[in-house]
């Protein structure tokens, strides 16, 4: 009888310790560099893939000068020991789906206690846009007319009337945008995943059907404090990444391709861009 009583109080000892680790708590640290604020309605989430299921490590923001609110996240133990990898979704703000958005930003796997971040990674956007060319010109062909003609932006390669854009494939979760900086104030030229069709809109555009490329006329509703026509020498075109749904009305913090145009500029004219990815793709680590 005593001996089945120490039999006892051992297994029950074992079991007391089992559910103890599997209870326990362990601190995920996330070090990153390169996000930007989302603005209220977002935030930042992070997630470690445990055989396969996601499993949230909480949320967090960043700050006008890319600082997060934390960066320490208290996790299961057994999980984070368990985890093949870690993943940094955008995510609602007042989310009340448990499951990861599709909009993933980083991610990596873990190598002993630490895991690389990129969007490079498979998990994440799966390319890091440095391979990104482009080419544009200066058209207006949406006023039927020949006159200002440097007030339109389109990304064909005018030497060949083919598509200017060489860009990766995106998953789900994600658009390619133009851009045009006219004065200090960033003008959107639309956005679009296939670089040989329209892009989504054209508020700024003439009555004449444009061509089947990403672009924009800047002929008429200008935004508040701008006017259009105008003439874009010396302004920047960009094409940003953005998360899909959009966070907000300016470019996001992917910004593969860049170029100021020169001054005078002219119409008609191939002008390329400068591959700006490994300046604006965030990077970091989760450390377990």
């Amino acid at each position: 009888m005593k001996k089945t009583s120490v039999l006892v109080g051992l297994l029950s000892a074992v079991l007391l310790f089992a559910s103890c680790k599997k209870n326990k708590s362990e601190d995920l640290t996330l070090n990153i560099n390169g996000l930007e604020d989302l603005g209220s309605a977002y935030v930042y989430e992070g997630w470690i893939i445990v055989d396969g299921e996601a499993i949230t490590t909480g949320t967090f923001t960043v700050d006008a000068s890319g600082s997060m609110s934390t960066n320490t996240f208290s996790v299961n133990k057994k999980n984070l020991e368990d985890a093949s990898s870690f993943v940094l979704t955008i995510e609602p703000a007042n989310d009340s789906d448990p499951a990861p958005s599709a909009v993933h930003i980083l991610a990596g796997d873990f190598s002993d206690s630490e895991a690389s971040l990129s969007v490079s990674h498979a998990s994440a956007i799966g390319t890091d846009f440095t391979a990104a060319t482009g080419t544009y010109m200066l058209a207006t062909p949406t006023d039927g007319t020949m006159d200002d003609e440097t007030s339109g932006v389109w990304f064909i390669d005018p030497a060949t009337g083919t598509a200017g854009l060489n860009l990766p494939t995106l998953p789900a979760g994600w658009a390619y945008e133009g851009w045009a900086v006219i004065d200090g104030t960033p003008v959107s030229t639309g956005t679009f995943t296939a670089t040989n069709v329209a892009d989504n809109d054209a508020p700024y555009s003439g009555s004449t059907a444009g061509p089947a490329f990403p672009g924009e006329d800047f002929l008429m509703n200008a935004p508040s404090g701008l006017t259009f026509p105008t003439d874009l020498s010396g302004r920047t075109i960009v094409i940003s990444v953005e998360p899909s749904p959009d966070n907000s009305a300016n470019p996001f913090l992917l910004k593969p391709l860049v170029h100021e145009l020169p001054s005078p500029a002219g119409s008609g004219v191939a002008y390329n861009m400068n591959n700006n990815a490994s300046a604006t793709n965030p990077t970091g680590t989760a450390s377990r």
